[in-house]
């Protein structure tokens, strides 16, 4: 491994990559700015959620509202689809392998559309028991959160959706590639920011 690939890791694809290499660092470091702005985003969401956890108004609350169950398998989806993004990462990247990508894509794809609709279930059996934006100050904090974050991973699903129709209409050409490499950074955060709605919103509440 070069100096240059130690110095600058996940921002670049390597020297065999040509121009995509060169072009990635700037372009990649730009998309983590426009993510940590993202992240400031999540972070008062978050702290408005904590903030208006006690405010039930004589409504449901976690205990009430919550299945954890289902949380748990969102996480579990939602780690294995970053886990196969990684795989399509790999194969962009040392294996040169569209078919390969594309595939690992598809599976990604699927997956995303799997969280969603469990996620979509639980919003729905919310609604059932009276567990409305309106109810409360706690579930307007909810409920301007969590969605927040399935409407990120459905920006994502579609973005996938775009990259593999780039995929088979341009081949893999530099602007496809750096495309992958923030999608793939895109995909990885939204990852994070899960981990903790899972952890603060669904563990913290029923604790």
């Amino acid at each position: 491994m070069n100096r240059e690939a130690i110095k600058h890791p996940g921002l670049n694809l390597g020297e065999h990559h040509g121009s995509a290499h060169i072009d990635a660092e700037k372009i990649v470091f730009g998309f983590w700015v426009f993510l940590m702005s993202d992240l400031i985003i999540f972070g008062l969401m978050f702290a408005t959620y904590v903030s208006m956890l006690s405010g039930t108004a004589g409504g449901p609350g976690p205990a009430d509202v919550f299945n954890l169950k289902s949380a748990f398998i969102q996480t579990m989806i939602l780690l294995t689809s970053s886990l196969t993004f990684g795989f399509g990462s790999l194969a962009m990247r040392h294996e040169h392998n569209p078919r390969a990508l594309l595939g690992w894509l598809a599976v990604t794809l699927l997956l995303g559309i799997a969280f969603l609709y469990f996620e979509g279930r639980d919003f729905t059996d919310m609604f059932a028991k009276g567990a409305t934006p309106m109810r409360s100050g706690f579930l307007s904090a909810f409920f301007g959160l969590v969605p927040l974050h399935g409407l990120h991973v459905a920006s994502g699903c579609l973005w996938i959706i775009l990259m593999m129709v780039q995929i088979g209409v341009f081949g893999m050409i530099p602007m496809v590639k750096t495309r992958i490499l923030r999608l793939g950074l895109f995909w990885h955060f939204l990852d994070i920011v899960w981990i903790g709605i899972f952890s603060i919103v669904y563990l913290a509440g029923l604790a």
